[in-house]
């Protein structure tokens, strides 16, 4: 730990100084369970911090070697994590399967990708940095788990108790005998290593015979299919064909499984992590492959340009207008930042930004508003004239000229809308508006947004713009 003690100094000089003292605590003070796999607004909310400091703080404290960051691939039904990637550019398939739930998936970067937070071991070292040594069931709530499934710290145990049945560990190339009495329930033989599963339908006249089931776990057999047993006795041969050790678990899928996994909390998902300024002023072009295309279902842009500035650099000439321009570069960049939003890029006097939620995207458009009447009523003049479109959708993160960058019809739309807009008023479609925070936030404003139809250039249908007063 004294090895950390420079890299502490050094993070004070990044992030503030409550969120730098709280990580500090974290990794001096917290036990190994919490350093794995840190769910960073968990961390805020325990914390009582403010959400995006605490994530550059992360940010920053990971580019310094305090922290790793790790892109898991995650199932949306039960939690788990169906690949865990040091890179997002490691996140390549096409669709994940999950073996606990039995469905197949196409992962998106909105809830199916999530950014944790691991202590680096030059700093710390902890249980999780050997996995394959944890207790079966600290391999599930560290490993197995995603950060967003909310697991009780006292009585995690007692808990696992209520619907695992029978558990083991087995080294690689051995095997091993479960036996055990079926109630008539439904069973689930989960082995997370492998992620794989076998499903026991136990139904029917109880019976004395004993039951036999061979399960062979490798990387390849999954055991999807479901079987049909009776209540009784059972003999389970397992056999680790693997390289590591296997923790096969025979599970109820009760109501105290459910009850477990229904527990949800919020986590940092990789679109979030993208649309943070911190992030990609840090890490940069080193996010995603230039083969990537990774898909986003619900992203909100932002467009600004200024009115009428050939004029300006011909009324107040280059070097004027180039550090007026600049001023408000500056300006919009620091509002961006402060709701949770990204530059993605600059084209001549327009900013391109993009917003986890569009209500971020309406509060950074008004406070731009704002900012720029009050630039220009303080140099008594209308130099600045800001015009702002705001539209929300799907897209896909790519990367383009050595820049992480986005494609897709969303982008396109936002940008026309902004050049419809006016300098006085903000342009925003209705899928902005239709956003119930969005909505909540104008209203408790008084504002009143005017609908109208418009036509857009290569757009077919005409498409509803609401003008934000």
């Amino acid at each position: 730990m004294s090895e950390a003690q420079p890299l502490f100094a050094l993070l004070r000089q990044s992030v503030q100084p409550g969120i730098a003292d709280a990580l500090e605590r974290l990794v001096r003070e917290a036990p190994d369970r919490k350093l794995s796999r840190i769910n960073a607004l968990a961390f805020a909310a325990s914390e009582s911090l403010d959400e995006e400091q605490t994530i550059n703080g992360f940010l920053h404290a990971s580019s310094l070697g305090l922290f790793e960051m790790s892109w898991n691939v995650l199932c949306p039904g039960c939690g788990g994590v169906l690949d865990a990637n040091t890179s997002l550019k490691t996140v390549q398939s096409d669709k994940y399967t999950c073996a606990l739930c039995a469905a197949g998936y196409e992962p998106t970067l909105d809830e199916m990708v999530e950014v944790t937070f691991t202590v680096s071991p030059r700093v710390r070292r902890i249980e999780a940095h050997n996995p394959h040594q944890l207790p079966p069931s600290e391999y599930f709530r560290q490993i197995y788990w995603g950060s967003g499934i909310d697991l009780p710290d006292e009585d995690f145990e007692a808990r696992i108790d209520e619907f695992v049945m029978e558990s083991l560990e087995l080294p690689p190339g051995e095997k091993a005998v479960i036996s055990l009495q079926l109630p008539a329930e439904f069973v689930i033989v989960f082995e997370p290593v492998t992620h794989a599963a076998q499903f026991l339908e136990v139904k029917g006249e109880p019976t004395k015979e004993r039951q036999s089931l061979v399960l062979v776990f490798d990387r390849a057999h999954r055991h999807s299919e479901t079987l049909t047993l009776r209540p009784g006795p059972l003999r389970i041969l397992v056999e680790n064909h693997t390289e590591v050790r296997v923790l096969p678990s025979v599970c109820l899928a009760n109501d105290a499984l459910h009850a477990l996994l229904g527990r949800r909390r919020s986590f940092l998902t990789a679109k979030r992590l993208l649309s943070n300024q911190t992030f990609r002023d840090i890490y940069r072009a080193d996010t995603i492959d230039v083969d990537q295309r990774l898909k986003i279902t619900s992203l909100t842009f932002l467009f600004t340009d200024l009115r009428g500035s050939t004029a300006l650099y011909e009324r107040v000439g280059d070097l004027a207008a180039f550090d007026l321009v600049k001023t408000h570069f500056s300006i919009l960049n620091d509002i961006v930042g402060a709701e949770a939003g990204a530059v993605v890029k600059t084209i001549g006097d327009a900013v391109m930004a993009t917003f986890p939620t569009p209500d971020r995207a309406v509060v950074a458009a008004m406070r731009m508003r704002d900012a720029m009447l009050r630039l220009n009523k303080e140099r008594g003049s209308e130099d600045l004239l800001l015009k702002i479109g705001i539209h929300e959708g799907p897209c896909i993160a790519v990367s383009l000229n050595e820049r992480q960058d986005y494609f897709g019809q969303t982008v396109n739309i936002a940008s026309r809308v902004q050049h419809l807009a006016t300098s006085r008023e903000i342009f925003a479609t209705g899928a902005v508006l239709e956003d119930p925070r969005a909505y909540d936030l104008l209203a408790e404003r008084g504002l009143k947004p005017r609908s109208h139809n418009v036509s857009l250039r290569g757009i077919t249908d005409q498409i509803s713009i609401f003008t934000i007063p």
